[in-house]
Formats: structure tokens, sequence, C-alpha cells
């Protein structure tokens, strides 16, 4: 309803316009000159000059429509504001004057005194519907730009929903939909004034235009890679007008104009903590990752005990070793026979395909059986249960280990070893599925030709685990085998051999999460920032986005610090 609505609105004020010119004054059409700009300034002098902050409340709310390029395309707004915005803004304020040309006792309620008394009722309506769609494109235009900003890195993690399968752009953002709900009334109740609001909005809505003109300056000479004279010419000419314009606001400043100006430095101090704590975090993360020819000079054991099962470990890499993993070669005693570094990335499309979800690669010589899996998933996507998740991943790494055996998969490079996606469709090669069940006993994997790996005291305390679980949902067991057949090589057979083992044996997750802390030496601001600001929004935003449901018996998180 919201574009009929507006459409609407738009009508009704060019219509009311034309009205008005046509009834009241037909002359005004002259206004038109940019002669009655000078003969305006003549006339009124500086009075002149201060009452351009409130002809500027003429046009604040279209700019709002920019702010929705995150929902349409330029295009459409470029021809809606041409075509249909300012003409119609401008046929309504030329029938205002008209009308108060010839009747200036109504100034200060001129736009309902000057609609005809037939239509006033429905045109109160059409106005009332069209406020709150002014209000809610101001609200997801805010929702846009905070998920711009999140997505560089410059605003606190925060729910994203995403309202559409069809359009990436539509969102949801609950936090921010309560954070300008009480900014709202907060303003309206603290300043209980229309004039002081006015004053406020004025200076916010000219400051943007302002920042705005000097921000397309550096993208004509920058991005656009124009003349930097080109560049200058068009930031003096519209900077010069928009000056005028801010210089007018700014005396309005402690008359309700102090607002937008507190706001926004408390929006910047927050956008710039938490881009220069994330920033410095995930260099450190860069810096300090595993070298390859450290782990090659460990051998395959890695220098401690290799016992049967798999370590998941979640990182925000795509590529190479995170540093959390140098924590346990050094200081643990053993570790998973099997290791797989995953990274869960979201893409930007409603659901991804079961077949182009998993992007598995080998890290290092077969022998130290170090993989990597990339999980990918749409914003609509609704991830299944663990155990869904384990015997896929498992299926996947399998197959990548036929394909990488046999030559007949696209790698992608990567610094640290091949990547390939593993398809639905080839797993069946390698893995039989013989039984899928729902209860305790009969689901349970069984491989007869590996080795158990768990002690007396470990299978109590997992099947324990596993009728408490229960008690509350029915959870599906798979068991696989691995088929005799002749085509698969010795080598390929023993690797597969080893992840089945280590599948039986169970599966770990480790979660590793990484803190900043200022150096003893460093100076208050940086300590402020960084151990008081930084924590502080760290602690009170969501976690990151791990997108799978991690059972609580198998999680290890580890926390590491950086001193910058």
């Amino acid at each position: 309803m919201f574009a009929p609505i507006v459409i609407l609105w738009l009508l009704c004020i060019a219509a009311i316009g034309i009205y008005n010119i046509v009834v009241w004054n037909p002359r005004i059409y002259k206004a038109l000159s940019p002669y009655y700009i000078y003969l305006f300034f003549r006339e009124t002098g500086k009075d002149g000059w201060i009452s351009l902050g409130g002809i500027l409340l003429c046009i604040t709310g279209t700019e709002a429509m920019f702010a929705d390029l995150g929902h349409f395309t330029s295009v459409s707004i470029r021809v809606a504001f041409s075509c249909v915005v300012y003409p119609c803004l401008v046929l309504q304020y030329m029938g205002q004057a008209a009308f108060i040309s010839k009747n200036l006792a109504t100034i200060p309620t001129s736009f309902y005194a000057s609609i005809p008394k037939p239509v006033f009722w429905p045109v109160f309506v059409v106005a009332s519907l069209a406020a709150i769609v002014a209000s809610q494109a101001v609200i997801s235009a805010t929702f846009s730009i905070v998920k711009q900003c999140h997505a560089l890195g410059c605003f606190p993690r925060v729910k994203v929903v995403h309202t559409s399968r069809w359009i990436y752009g539509q969102i949801y953002i609950p936090e921010i939909n309560w954070i300008l709900m009480v900014l709202c009334l907060a303003v309206t109740v603290g300043l209980q004034d229309t004039t002081l609001i006015g004053n406020a909005y004025g200076i916010a809505c000219m400051a943007v235009m302002y920042v705005t003109t000097w921000l397309m300056a550096l993208v004509i000479i920058f991005v656009w890679d124009r003349n930097v004279l080109f560049g200058l010419v068009f930031l003096l000419f519209f900077g010069s007008i928009e000056a005028v314009y801010i210089s007018s606001s700014y005396i309005k400043v402690l008359q309700g104009g102090w607002l937008p100006l507190v706001l926004s430095a408390v929006f910047m101090f927050v956008m710039y903590i938490w881009h220069y704590g994330t920033r410095r975090k995930y260099l450190l993360d860069v810096q300090n990752k595993v070298s390859m020819k450290w782990i090659l000079t460990l051998g395959p054991s890695l220098g401690i005990v290799r016992v049967p099962g798999i370590g998941l470990i979640y990182t925000e890499l795509v590529t190479g070793v995170p540093s959390i993993f140098t924590h346990f070669v050094t200081n643990l005693p053993a570790f998973h026979q099997v290791l797989v570094f995953v990274c869960v990335k979201s893409v930007p499309v409603p659901y991804v395909a079961q077949d182009e979800r998993y992007l598995i690669g080998r890290i290092g010589p077969k022998s130290y059986r170090l993989y990597r899996c990339i999980v990918r998933y749409g914003y609509k996507d609704v991830p299944k249960d663990d155990d869904s998740f384990e015997n896929n991943l498992v299926m996947s790494i399998s197959e990548f280990i036929q394909m990488e055996a046999e030559g007949s998969a696209s790698f992608d490079g990567s610094a640290d070893g091949r990547m390939a996606v593993v398809r639905d469709s080839d797993r069946q090669r390698t893995w039989v599925v013989v039984s899928e069940s729902n209860n305790t006993n009969e689901g349970i994997e069984e491989i007869s030709p590996v080795r158990s790996s768990k002690s007396d005291t470990l299978q109590s305390l997992q099947s324990f685990y596993e009728r408490e679980s229960l008690r509350g949902s029915r959870r599906s067991h798979v068991r696989f085998e691995i088929p005799d057949a002749d085509y698969l090589d010795q080598d390929v057979k023993e690797e597969l051999m080893e992840l089945v083992e280590a599948k039986q044996a169970g599966v770990a997750y480790v979660m590793g999460h990484s803190y900043v802390k200022a150096r003893r030496n460093s100076s208050f601001l940086k300590k402020f920032a960084i151990d008081v600001a930084y924590s502080f929004l760290r602690k009170n935003c969501r976690r990151p986005a791990v997108t799978l449901n991690i059972p609580h018996i198998s999680l290890i998180e580890v926390g590491m610090i950086y001193y910058v």
C-alpha cells in the first residue's frame, strides 16, 4: 500500500497547487525566475538570510529517497524524483504562495487553509497515511544504512531479518527499530515544541546534504577518475549554495539544533570505536596465522598424540590456519585424529543448494589429516540439526578424498591447498547408507573393520548423554559402510577408514574467541577506547553468526588475548 498512498498524496498536493494558482494568482509562475532570489535578499537582507533555515524545511524529507538505494535502483529513484516528486512539490508551493498572496492571515495554517472545503477531509486522511509512509521510508532507509555499515565493519553486530526471499535489501533490524522508537519519544517529550524540532530537523538534513556534496566530489575524482578541476567545480557550485543554507541553520544550534549534533557525535564515536577495535583484531588474526612451514616441521602427528575423533575448529579465516591452533598443539598432550577447519559464510542469496553448500579442501600432506570446509548459507536458510551437519560434512570429505585421488575435480586455488565443491549426487559413489533409525540402540553407527577408540567411561558418558537428549526429541542415527570396491586405491581406502573411525569416536566443536586489550604503556585514550568502549560494545552486541546448532556437551571454547 505504500507506493499507491505516496503517489495519491503527490497527485493531491499537485492538483491543489494547480487549483490555487488558477483561482488566486495565475501570475505566480513568475516566481520560477531566479531574478526573484536577488530581489528577496535585496529587500530582506540579514532577515532573509536567517529565514533560509525555515525555507529549508520545504524540502526536508525528500532526501530520504536517496537513502533507499539499498532497496531500489538508482535509475528508479532518479526518474521518480525528477518526474514525480519535484514537479509536484513545486506546483504545491507555488499554489500556497498564490493563496497566501491573497490571504495573509492564513499563514500559520496555509496548507490546510488552501484546500478546497469539499475535498478537505479526504485530503486530510491521505495526508495522515502519507505521514505514516514517510516515517516508514526513513526507518527502512535507516535499516539499509546500518546494514551497509555493518558489512563494512563500522557498526556493531545486530540481528538482520530478511523479510523477502526475492529482494535481498528488504530487511528488518529489531534493535534499530527499538532505538528509533525510544529516540522519537525522547525528542518529542524532551523538546515539546515543533519549532525546536524543526530547527533540529533542518540542521540534520542540511548537514547530510553538505557532507554528501563533499563526498560526491571525492567520488568524482577517485572513483569516476575525472579531472580534479571538474570535482572542484562541482564542490564549489553546490557546496557554496548549501553553505549559505547551513550557515543560517547553525545560528539556531541553541534553539534545538544541538540535538542532531549530539546524536551524530554519539553514533560517530560508536562506529569509530567498533571499526578500530574490529580491524585491529582481524589484522592480528591474519598476522598470527600459523605458517605451513611450521606445521610441516611438526610431522604427521603434529608433535602430539592423535586420538580417534574429529575436531571441528571454527575460524573466520577463509585461508590459513588460525593462531588458536597453536594453543592446542603447544598446550594439549593429545588432539583429534582428523582436524577440520570450518568457516561459516553467509552469501547474498536466499537459499544455497545442498549441492553447493560445502567447499572442501586439504591443508598440508595427506598424512596430516587436516582439512578445510567452507560452509555457505543463504540469508533465508535454516540450519538443520548437528547430526545432519556432521554426516554431510563427513560424506563431503570422503568424496573429496576420492575426487582428489581420481583427479576428477576442478579445484579452486588457495594459499594452503586446493578446494572443491562436493555435490550430493557424487557422494553416493563412496558411501552406502545401510540404515537410518530413530531408535537409540538400532541406529548407532557400526563399522566392523574399525577399532573402538573409547574407554568404558567415555562410552558410558556418551550413552547417558544420548539417552538424556532422546527424552526430549527423537534423534536420527545413520550407519555408513565403505563399499568393498576394487576401484578404490589402498591409500584412499585407508584414509576413508580413518575418517570413519574418527566419526565413530565422536565429534568435538572448538570455538575460538579473540579479545584485544591495550598494552600497559598505552595512552589513556587508547586504553579507554579498547578496554572500556570496545569491550562494552563487544559484550553487548550479538556474537559472531555461527549458523550451526552445536551440542553443548561437544563444545570447547578457547579464548585468546591480543595486546595492541
